[in-house]
């Protein structure tokens, strides 16, 4: 009975996507630019590692137990490029430009959207078609993936469960260093 009070990947997920739009809405508050800008690496740190590991685990699954999964997924990977195209766009901005602005607006639309068809149609599904221990094995397996995942949008870099399972952890261990050097925070 213990094991049903275990947080499963839902779970986990649903509090990510509340996290990230409460660092973009930090954001949109603050007139501070270096403010800003801490608050904007932390926030793509967090969306790249929630993607990666979403697209390692969470989506076979739903390949595999969701009716029409494969399209729910393709549907998902779609958006996780769009972000990963204005996360990138949101790195390159200074933080005291508007179009820094502008980039924040677009990236938590996205996010949004994004958060709200998975919350709303695919984790239900989820939820129905997979057992309560194998989605808090899958929890697990998000976490460690979280770990060792990229820190920074690589919009260019195939979107495969394979891909980031074979290269991600190099690309991080790359990203990490990058951001020790530069004294990024996420």
């Amino acid at each position: 009975m213990a094991q049903q009070t275990t947080t499963d990947v839902i779970s986990e997920l649903t509090t990510d996507h509340r996290e990230a739009l409460d660092l973009l809405d930090r954001i949109a508050r603050s007139s501070n630019p270096a403010e800003k800008r801490d608050l904007a690496d932390t926030v793509i740190a967090e969306v790249v590692r929630h993607a990666i590991a979403e697209e390692m685990y969470v989506y076979p699954a739903m390949r595999e137990h969701v009716p029409d999964g494969e399209k729910e997924v393709e549907h998902d990977i779609e958006e996780h490029k769009e972000l990963e195209e204005t996360m990138k766009q949101l790195e390159a901005v200074d933080a005291s430009e508007a179009r820094f602005d502008d980039l924040v607006r677009k990236m938590t639309e996205q996010l949004r959207h994004h958060a709200h068809d998975e919350e709303s149609d695919q984790f239900p599904k989820l939820r129905e078609h997979v057992s309560h221990e194998e989605l808090v094995r899958l929890r697990e397996k998000v976490n460690t993936a979280k770990k060792v995942a990229p820190t920074r949008p690589h919009p260019n870099a195939p979107n495969s469960e394979l891909f980031h399972k074979l290269v991600g952890p190099g690309v991080g261990l790359v990203d990490r260093l990058r951001d020790r050097l530069t004294h990024r925070s996420n």
